[in-house]
């Protein structure tokens, strides 16, 4: 099994989920955002261009994922 890559950006407390190996940097051709109020803060899904779920952006992170996730994440602040 692959291993999740995760960034963490503290200054903005924003969180990325690659799903997709390799995919820094790559383009993506679809974004969805997902219903604030549904699931109580801004969560992404980004699209390759194949329709592949790509990856996830977490707005407000710490109060949306695992301190153990954010633990291992990448500091890209």
């Amino acid at each position: 099994m692959a291993q999740l890559k995760v960034t963490y950006d503290r200054s903005v407390n924003a969180a990325y989920i690659y799903l997709k190996p390799g995919a820094e940097g790559a383009r993506v051709a679809r974004m969805y955002p997902c219903n604030p109020i549904e699931v109580d803060g801004m969560i992404n899904l980004d699209f390759d261009e194949l329709g592949r779920l790509a990856g996830i952006e977490v707005l407000a992170a710490s109060t949306k994922l695992a301190p153990e996730l954010l633990a291992m994440a990448e500091d890209i602040t």
